[in-house]
């Protein structure tokens, strides 16, 4: 369909309204952190520079991102709102604009915020959140944290490891094994170690007072030794936690991360399915507030704006409670974690079809 003027309108009041109140949050949500970090700032001497442009230029996508549907949904029940007591609703549709060709510029508009949306999650957040987290790991927390002892990975099909513990300060690992399982023959290889240590220049594994079995049928090989310099198919980084480390994962990074710990074994890999499903649910929900915000407040009522703000307004926190309630029942429980991303768009999405109905009659 070609834009015309109406089209035009409604799209400028639609993105400026989107733009000047997440804008303005922002603003006020920068000021609340300062006030909140400001000790940590002030106790680590975090350049003012760096809090400038490293730490708070990053946040804005990830906040913009963040509650870009819940702005979108706000920016339509204000502004609709406005056009109809206005009056200017009932007056386009009078001329004969149907309610689905009102739809069409609404719809336009939030498909934009939604690639927008898709697109910075997946994409420009990561590559901000490098640079950010560097900052936060150095000023205000540890963003690393050991494993629990007595650590299993599967590294590859068929090679298992065992660790009972691991320092992230010295990179250092007590009680080692590994072990290697063929289909056929069953165990191949056993290493054992009392000590492993990890060579960042080189990228080798140290290990001391350690002793290897081959076995080859009914042969074995034991090898005994105090030291030895080896490559193993391990990474300091697959024995402790990076907090919240798909942060600075994009589209296919966080798709491969996902493969390699399943097939690692790694049962701690709940969260980073929700949010690689998140990352497409939350556009898609751009698309159905839209609808909802556009079907709820086209309508002239006597409350008038605070009315229609008020109903949308608990909408959307009841959307916000849904998402947060089943991503713990997905990060602790049993629950699948692509409902758990999903699950509001289903609730709302059936919410906003029935408005929809209601108003196109």
């Amino acid at each position: 369909m070609r834009l015309k003027i109406i089209d035009i309108y409604i799209i400028k009041k639609f993105l400026g309204t989107f733009f000047y109140s997440i804008a303005l949050l922002t603003v006020i949500i920068i000021i609340f952190d300062v006030s909140e970090k400001i000790d940590d700032f002030i106790e680590n001497q975090a350049p003012l520079s760096k809090i400038i442009f490293q730490h708070y230029l990053n946040f804005i996508p990830m906040f913009v991102n963040m509650f870009s549907y819940l702005f979108t949904f706000i920016a339509v029940i204000f502004f609709t709102s406005k056009l109809s007591q206005d009056t200017e609703i009932i007056a386009i549709l009078s001329s004969g604009v149907s309610f689905n060709r009102l739809l069409y510029p609404y719809m336009l508009s939030a498909l934009l915020l939604a690639l927008m949306s898709f697109y910075l999650a997946n994409f420009v957040i990561p590559e901000a959140n490098i640079s950010r987290r560097e900052f936060k790991d150095r000023y205000i927390e540890n963003l690393t944290k050991s494993k629990d002892q007595h650590i299993h990975i599967q590294t590859s099909p068929g090679t298992f490891v065992y660790v009972e513990s691991f320092s992230t300060h010295n990179n250092m690992g007590m009680k080692f094994s590994m072990e290697k399982f063929d289909k056929k023959n069953g165990l191949t290889f056993k290493l054992n170690a009392d000590r492993i240590a990890y060579d960042s220049v080189t990228g080798q594994w140290g290990i001391t007072n350690y002793y290897m079995r081959h076995i080859d049928g009914d042969t074995e090989q034991l090898i005994k030794g105090y030291k030895l310099d080896t490559v193993i198919n391990l990474k300091p980084s697959d024995l402790y936690f990076t907090k919240e480390d798909f942060e600075i994962m994009d589209y296919f990074e966080i798709r491969e991360y996902i493969d390699n710990e399943k097939m690692k074994g790694n049962p701690r890999i709940t969260r980073h399915e929700v949010e690689k499903h998140q990352r497409l649910a939350f556009p898609f929900a751009t698309l159905v507030m839209t609808l909802i915000g556009v079907a709820l407040s086209s309508r002239k009522v006597r409350g008038g704006i605070g009315l229609h703000l008020g109903v949308g307004i608990g909408l959307a926190f009841g959307f916000i409670l849904i998402m947060q309630v089943s991503t713990v029942f997905a990060t602790y429980g049993n629950f699948p974690p692509w409902l758990s991303a999903w699950l509001p768009n289903f609730i709302f999405g059936v919410v906003g079809i029935f408005l929809y109905f209601q108003r196109s009659r």
